[in-house]
């Protein structure tokens, strides 16, 4: 009988381990699980502090404005690739900024566009060239874009209004200094670019 008693106990011993084993493995996923969540969650926010000056850091969701920041990183890049006035050193500088934001297919473009004398052509006249956007579709969902604008080359003696089509996609990256909305614009092409006015300025 008490053998028996003995064995019962053991048995209730090792049943009370085995259950307080199991529910602390529980235990520690539900907690894994919990705090894989709260770092995912907290790897949507953002911390802003307002001019590096101490105040309460203010937080927002990544995706609250997503969209907004995808067109204003195409209308930047758009601008610093083609607005420029005929400075070598102001277009370098402008064409530095607008590589931070885009893949090795706007370095191709800057490359072909710099082979063929255009940067040069623009300083020897006294070109200005400003580029406005008129449109840009995007699709959230492929995160595919184009762009749909005008260029305005402005000469001594002729005012020439071009179309400009392109399209590409985006990719989220880190955010930096030197690329703040944290997007690169990627498999980048111009569809168009061609005249669509001439016109003759009046010298007097």
């Amino acid at each position: 009988m008490l053998i028996k008693n003995i064995e019962q106990k053991i048995k209730l011993a090792f049943a009370v381990s085995l259950g307080s084993f199991i529910m602390a493995i529980i235990i520690c996923l539900l907690a894994l699980s919990y705090a894989s969540k709260m770092i995912a969650k907290e790897r949507q926010q953002i911390y802003v502090l307002d001019n590096n000056i101490p105040l309460i850091a203010t937080k927002s969701q990544i995706e609250d404005n997503r969209e907004a920041e995808y067109r204003a990183h195409i209308t930047a890049f758009h601008d610093f690739f083609f607005s420029m006035p005929p400075d070598d050193e102001y277009i370098k500088r402008q064409m530095n900024k607008a590589m931070y934001l885009v893949d090795a297919s706007g370095i191709a473009q800057y490359n072909t566009l710099k082979e063929k004398g255009y940067y040069t052509n623009l300083v020897s006249t006294s070109s200005v060239v400003t580029c406005t956007v008129d449109s840009i579709r995007l699709d959230l969902n492929t995160k595919t874009w184009a762009f749909y604008g005008k260029q305005k080359i402005e000469r001594p003696s002729m005012i020439t209004i071009r179309s400009l089509v392109t399209e590409g996609s985006l990719q989220d990256i880190p955010r930096t200094i030197n690329n703040s909305h944290g997007v690169l614009i990627t498999n980048w092409r111009t569809i168009e670019n061609k005249d669509l006015l001439n016109e003759t300025k009046k010298l007097f």
